[in-house]
């Protein structure tokens, strides 16, 4: 070993030691007749001391060391003089006896500090030098710690961790598929997984009732702060249960990282219909760390004067505790935020509760103060209370009022990184109509698709919907969700070969084509499927919620960027004429 000790072990227990150390030269500073040297390595900070008076030549060796440098040094732990109280090594400094150097290093293009200089781009050009951060650093320790708590639970609930193949077969039901060409089989193709789900459910078939996998999954897709071309999820299934089983086994698995992890005791879960999540919030992953419900006011302001009001298939509000005061510039930046291409609403109505008792709103002209007063009451205001209230077609309209609403919960500090809002959310639709997914094959426009996979089951009470109206039918399937982020999701499966093959014909299979795709699948129920259910909870998601982080970025060693390129390797790239040619690819 070429250290006794790490960068951030020593203590004032340890004076007068003879200890050697080995790390990267965080700063140095040389004071004249003294030079200090900060010596970093994963675990921390420590202090080197070096006096022309103790040794002049390896003082001016010391002077010589750079940012970065590898050193390793042995020497005295003494006591410090001036200490460090925000450093855990502060009261003691090594009085160096001996420095090697082990290899030098070249000025780094950003500074290795919390604080650093470096924008994203360049300190991804250099990630393993960003990685030396102790901030990006404390990520990844955060997601081993995660991790090792995922393993400790699930393994005392008898789960037992089985791997996946990686090259797999591409279906068109979904995200589009990563493919890689094979060499061996001429014209034909590998798909990377989009997620474990054939083959967990073929492990129930098989009789290993309780899996689980942390493991990558590959989606191209377009590319945002939580999502990645490659990312990485906490992969289960179960057999012989019930919805129920399933929401308490990884409630629980919930509660305890909390618990172990952040020390937080979450409470039970509640429970929301996707129904009630959509008109209450507007989106079926609801922030619930604070209130501000939707309104629906359909019945009291139609039939006046106003048009914009009369036309709307739907009027819908929230009220903003505390907000009455908003001056005009914030009103009219909160009118340019939800006129936004990205958000879509043509304009805002706002109505103010005034501390005095009055109400003054941007309709004065077409309603009167007692119109106004019901309003007041629908929304349950108080004085001090601004209402804003938008317009339109009934889903659009829902989806600006969602954005609006996240963005006052930001602006009146409701949406604490440090408070954490746990829920489920239920009875989704088992199926979404598709008009045309930019994320979904474009074969798949014009028709039904599964709105989690087409192996989920369709709550038992509404399987004869299937022929008649499928867009009612409600899915036996599941979200968890913190604070307004879908932290996983899964569902009861179909493990009766009949009814999947009706669902097949829903999304538009045929019976050639399901074979062709599934039929592996299909063939293995006629052996004795279970009844059986799992869900898959997004990992780096839930690192970055841990982590107060909204991106996920900061939590994976090697990430790409917002195009899906690693810059630090340039990746992708093109091949050689020759390795395509081996592969039968023509260009």
């Amino acid at each position: 070993m070429l250290r006794s000790h790490t960068c951030g072990e020593l203590r004032s227990s340890d004076i007068n030691k003879q200890i050697t150390l080995s790390g990267w030269v965080q700063t140095s500073r040389n004071l004249g007749g003294m030079t200090f040297i900060d010596l970093r390595d994963r675990y921390g900070i420590t202090q080197l001391a070096f006096n022309l008076d103790w040794n002049k030549e390896l003082s001016e060796q010391a002077n010589k060391v750079g940012r970065e440098f590898v050193l390793q040094i042995t020497g005295t732990v003494i006591e410090r003089q001036s200490k460090n109280k925000n450093n855990p090594t502060g009261d003691v400094e090594i009085k160096v006896e001996s420095l090697k150097i082990l290899n030098e290093a070249i000025t780094p293009p950003f500074t290795i500090e919390d604080e650093t200089d470096g924008g994203d781009e360049l300190r991804m050009k250099y990630r393993y030098l960003d990685l030396r951060r102790t901030i990006v650093r404390k990520n990844l320790e955060l997601r081993h710690r995660l991790a090792m708590e995922i393993r400790t639970y699930l393994d005392k609930q008898n789960f037992l961790e089985v791997e996946t193949p990686v090259l797999i077969k591409s279906t068109p039901e979904g995200a589009r598929d990563f493919v890689v060409p094979s060499r061996m089989n001429e014209g034909q193709f590998y798909a990377l997984p989009q997620s474990p789900q054939t083959f967990k459910q073929l492990l129930m078939v098989s009789g290993f009732d309780r899996y689980y996998q942390i493991v990558k999954c590959f989606r191209d897709e377009d590319l945002r702060a939580d999502r990645q071309p490659e990312f990485t999820q906490i992969d289960c299934e179960m057999s012989f249960v019930e919805q129920e089983d399933i929401l308490q086994t990884f409630e629980g698995l919930v509660r305890h990282l909390f618990k172990t992890v952040k020390d937080i005791d979450i409470p039970t879960l509640p429970r929301m219909s996707y129904a009630d999540a959509m008109k209450y919030y507007g989106n079926d992953k609801p922030d619930t760390r604070f209130e501000m419900k939707f309104v629906e006011l359909n019945d009291i302001v139609k039939g006046k004067e106003f048009k914009v009001f009369n036309d709307a298939k739907l009027v819908v509000g929230i009220c903003a505790k505390g907000a009455a005061e908003y001056s005009r510039k914030q009103l009219d930046e909160l009118t340019e935020f939800v006129k936004r291409p990205q958000i879509g609403a043509t304009g805002l109505v706002y109505a103010r509760f005034n501390n005095d008792g009055t109400i003054k709103s941007s309709v004065d002209k077409f309603y009167t103060e007692e119109d106004l007063k019901k309003w007041t009451t629908i929304f349950n205001a108080q004085p001090g209370d601004l209402i804003l209230i938008l317009a339109g077609d009934e889903d659009k309209t829902r989806k600006a009022l969602s954005e609006l609403r996240l963005e006052m919960g930001t602006r009146l500090g409701l949406r604490d990184k440090n408070k954490f809002s746990c829920l489920w959310v239920v009875d989704f639709p088992l199926l979404e109509w598709n008009e045309g997914d930019p994320n979904l094959l474009a074969s798949l426009a014009g028709r039904w698709h599964a709105k989690h996979h087409p192996f989920t089951s369709p709550k038992p009470e509404d399987i004869h919907l299937l022929k008649t109206n499928p867009g009612a039918i409600r899915a036996n399937a599941y979200d968890i969700v913190i604070n307004g982020v879908e932290i996983g999701g899964g569902s009861i499966r179909i493990f009766n070969k009949d009814l999947q093959s009706q669902m097949f014909e829903v999304l538009g299979f045929t019976k050639e084509e399901a074979q062709k795709q599934f039929g592996f699948l299909m063939n293995a129920f006629e052996f004795g499927a279970p009844p059986h259910g799992g869900i898959a909870l997004g990992f780096d998601r839930l690192c970055s919620m841990f982590g107060g982080a909204d991106s996920i970025r900061d939590f994976i060693a090697f990430p790409k960027n917002n195009s899906g390129r690693d810059v630090m390797i340039d990746s992708p790239s093109e091949i050689s004429a020759e390795q395509l040619k081996e592969l039968g690819i023509k260009l």
